[in-house]
C-alpha cells in the first residue's frame, strides 16, 4: 500500500508539462506496483463481482423491464386476477370456458352501454352537421359584408369566420350535449381494462399470481389448445383474431357517410393494426389469444346488434339520415361490392 501512495505523490515544485510527464509516469509505475503487490487481480475480481450481481439483479423502474413488471403487479391487474378466480371458482368452469364467459361478461356489462351512448352521441352530431352548414354559409355571407365595410384583408376575413364558427359549433355542441369529446369515452374505458385483463392472464400463465393456478392453466385448455399457458403453435386463433378485427374495421368503413381525411388515416391504421395482431397473438399464451379472439367476437356481434332498428330504439338513439332499415343486407352489399365478391 505504501508503495501505490508513493507512486500517486505528485513532486513538490513542477512545472505544467513537468507535471503531465510525471502523471503519466506515476501511472505506469502504479500499474507495476499492483501487478507486483496483488492488487489488480482483486480490483478486477471484484469488478467482475459486481458486474455479476447487477446482471442478476432485478431491472430498474426506468428500464422498459422495469415498467412492465410494474404493471404487471400493479392494483388494477390483481383486481382482474382476483374476479377471473373467483368466476372461475364460482362458475366452476374449465378455465378456457371462464376466459370466454369474463370477456363476454365484461364486454356486455361495461363496453355494451357506453357503446350506446357512444351511438347517441354520434348520431346527434350526424343530425346537427345540416345545421353547422347553414350557420355557416350565413356566417360566411356575414363575414364577407363587414369585411368589405371595413376593409379586411382575405387572411383576416378568413381568421374572422373560422373563430365565429368554431363558437357557433361549440354552442351547439353545448345545447344538444354532444361534444366529440365525450364519444371517445368508450375507448378511455375499454382500452385500459382490455390491458388489465391481458397482464392478469400473462401473470396465471407464467405463474407470477400462484404456481397452482398455473398448472390448472396448462390443462385448462380444450381442442387444439390444452395449454393455456403456451402459445397457439397451430396460428388457428392468431388468424381468426386478425381476420375478425379486420371485418370490424370494414363493418365500420363502409357506413354511408363521407369520411374525413383523418377517419381514411384511421381506418388504415386499424386495417395495418390487425393484421400486426396477428403475429402478436402468436407469441403470447394461448389464455391471452382466447380472451382477445372472445372480446372481439363479443365487439363484433355488440356492433352489428346496435346496428338494428329495434335494438336503436331501445336504446334511444335518434334517427340519423344515413340510417338503414334493412342494415345487415346492406352491410353485406357494400362488403360484396368492395371486395369483388359478386358482378
Amino acid at each position: 500500500m505504501e508503495a501505490v501512495k508513493r507512486c500517486l505523490r505528485p513532486p513538490a515544485h513542477a512545472g505544467g508539462r513537468a507535471l503531465r510527464v510525471r502523471c503519466w509516469c506515476g501511472m505506469w509505475r502504479l500499474a507495476r506496483c499492483l501487478r507486483r503487490s496483488g492488487w489488480g487481480r482483486q480490483l478486477c475480481g471484484a469488478a467482475v463481482a459486481r458486474l455479476t450481481v447487477s446482471a442478476g439483479s432485478p431491472a430498474p423502474s426506468g428500464s422498459p423491464g422495469g415498467w412492465y413488471e410494474n404493471l404487471a403487479q400493479s392494483t388494477p391487474v390483481h383486481w382482474a386476477e382476483d374476479g377471473l378466480v373467483a368466476l372461475q371458482a364460482a362458475a366452476e368452469l374449465p378455465w378456457w370456458a371462464a376466459i370466454v364467459c369474463g370477456g363476454a361478461l365484461l364486454r356486455t356489462a361495461v363496453t355494451l352501454p357506453l357503446a350506446a351512448h357512444q351511438g347517441r352521441l354520434l348520431a346527434k352530431l350526424e343530425n346537427l352537421q345540416p345545421e353547422i352548414k347553414k350557420l355557416a354559409e350565413q356566417l360566411r355571407y356575414e363575414v364577407s359584408v363587414r369585411g368589405k365595410q371595413l376593409g379586411w384583408s382575405e387572411k383576416v376575413a378568413r381568421f374572422h369566420f373560422k373563430k365565429n364558427l368554431q363558437r357557433i359549433i361549440t354552442e351547439l355542441y353545448v345545447r344538444d350535449n354532444c361534444h366529440p369529446f365525450k364519444a371517445t369515452l368508450l375507448v378511455w374505458v375499454q382500452i385500459p381494462m382490455w390491458v388489465c385483463v391481458s397482464l392478469a392472464l400473462r401473470n396465471c400463465s407464467v405463474g407470477a399470481l400462484d404456481s397452482e393456478v398455473q398448472e390448472q392453466f396448462s390443462t385448462g385448455g380444450t381442442l387444439w389448445f390444452t395449454d393455456l399457458t403456451a402459445p397457439d403453435s397451430t396460428w388457428i386463433m392468431p388468424v381468426s383474431l386478425g381476420l375478425l378485427n379486420l371485418l370490424i374495421v370494414e363493418i365500420f368503413a363502409s357506413q354511408k357517410l363521407e369520411a374525413s381525411r383523418f377517419q381514411k388515416l384511421a381506418t388504415n391504421f386499424f386495417r395495418v393494426l390487425s393484421v400486426v395482431m396477428i403475429p402478436v397473438a402468436a407469441t403470447v399464451p394461448s389464455s391471452m389469444a382466447l380472451y382477445w379472439l372472445s372480446s372481439s367476437f363479443m365487439g363484433l356481434s355488440h356492433n352489428l346488434l346496435l346496428r338494428s332498428p329495434t335494438v336503436r330504439r331501445l336504446c334511444c338513439i335518434p334517427r340519423t339520415k344515413s340510417d338503414s332499415d334493412t342494415p345487415y343486407r346492406d352491410i353485406v352489399a357494400a362488403l360484396a361490392t368492395k371486395y369483388g365478391f359478386k358482378k
